[in-house]
């Protein structure tokens, strides 16, 4: 039997309606830590961030709060994610969207289980990503903007200020892209420009299925295991929309695309292909076909597989799918896929241990 962390929290109310919460952590031999941590509605959540090791704690902690909020899940979430000068929504997509995932299919399955999920994982995984939604002098008007993220992502791979920055894709390269290229990829943050904010979203539901499935080489490399997240996390923002408040929705779909620049540079910026989906010829296969790939096919059991597959589909059912690019795609994806790669040397790393 493993250790675990122990979150015992002493919650003591006080005149000012604040709270405290003790973390526990490990006796002497595993690991001995005790954080304390003030909160307040008034307050800024960070004193509940940046401890990623904790994370069986915050869920401890949360589930602790759903039952002193009566069991109202939404209550808890909105007490969390959207009070402070830094809301803690603002960071959703450290820990490669994950957060952002996670609370998405928490209000698509009214799940107060994942809902306390994705706030642990938004606090345990917090990161310095907050600051370009926060500070409001990162965000600068661009004079070489448009609407299309696809044109962007286009530009992003011939620019040759990104070349030779990485030797190979992997997670790993994010830090150091922000450290070594802040400039460069802000740029491209800013240079998508959002007109209409609906007609925008749309087209960057299609940027992200096609980032995914025309940036790969039919027998070449497995499909990539982080530009998945970008379709997915994508699906999550469109969930999110109609149920937060309005006040945050541009900077949700700005942090998607903050997202997407960092990954997509990561990921050693593939060649998107448009035409390998848009002329792809899917032999009269329909949705009902790819359901079936997604529930009883030889990859059924992979999450991030079905998830691609659906992501497509409901976007497609939201949008519609005149030209049949989204299951051309799904379509594609399903025939081609045979496991997942983009793994840099750390992942692979901890994939063999």
């Amino acid at each position: 039997m493993y250790a675990y962390c122990v979150l015992k929290k002493q919650a003591i109310v006080n005149a000012k309606g604040s709270y405290w919460a003790r973390h526990i952590c490990w006796e002497p031999n595993l690991l001995t830590s005790t954080i304390s941590t003030k909160r307040s509605p008034k307050n800024s959540n960070h004193g509940m961030t940046r401890q990623g090791r904790y994370q069986r704690g915050y869920i401890d902690f949360f589930e602790d709060e759903l039952v002193l909020n009566g069991y109202n899940w939404s209550k808890v979430l909105e007490e969390y994610l959207f009070n402070g000068k830094e809301p803690l929504i603002n960071n959703l997509i450290s820990g490669l969207g994950h957060p952002l995932i996670h609370l998405g299919y928490a209000y698509e399955l009214s799940s107060r289980e994942l809902a306390m999920e994705a706030l642990s994982m938004a606090c345990s995984s917090y990161d310095h990503l907050h600051k370009y939604l926060d500070d409001p002098k990162l965000t600068r008007p661009s004079s070489s903007g448009t609407q299309s993220p696809l044109e962007l992502l286009c530009r992003v791979q011939k620019d040759s200020r990104f070349d030779g920055l990485f030797i190979h894709e992997g997670a790993d390269n994010l830090a150091p892209l922000f450290e070594e290229r802040e400039a460069e990829v802000l740029e491209y943050w800013n240079a998508w420009h959002t007109v209409d904010p609906t007609e925008e979203f749309k087209t960057s539901q299609m940027a992200a299925a096609a980032l995914l499935v025309a940036s790969h080489t039919p027998g070449g490399k497995p499909y990539d295991f982080f530009i998945v997240h970008l379709l997915t996390t994508s699906h999550a923002v469109r969930i999110l929309l109609p149920m937060i408040p309005a006040k945050y929705h541009v900077a949700l779909v700005r942090q998607w695309w903050l997202l997407a620049v960092a990954v997509y540079i990561a990921q050693l910026r593939p060649e998107i292909n448009l035409t390998s989906v848009t002329d792809y010829d899917r032999k009269g296969k329909d949705w009902l076909w790819v359901e079936r790939q997604a529930v009883v096919g030889k990859h059924a059991l992979d999450a991030h597989y079905v998830k691609a597959l659906r992501a497509m589909k409901t976007a497609a059912q939201t949008w519609g799918d005149e030209d049949y690019f989204y299951l051309k795609a799904a379509v594609r994806f399903a025939n081609e896929f045979n496991g997942w790669g983009g793994f840099g040397s750390e992942e692979l790393t901890m994939a063999h241990q």
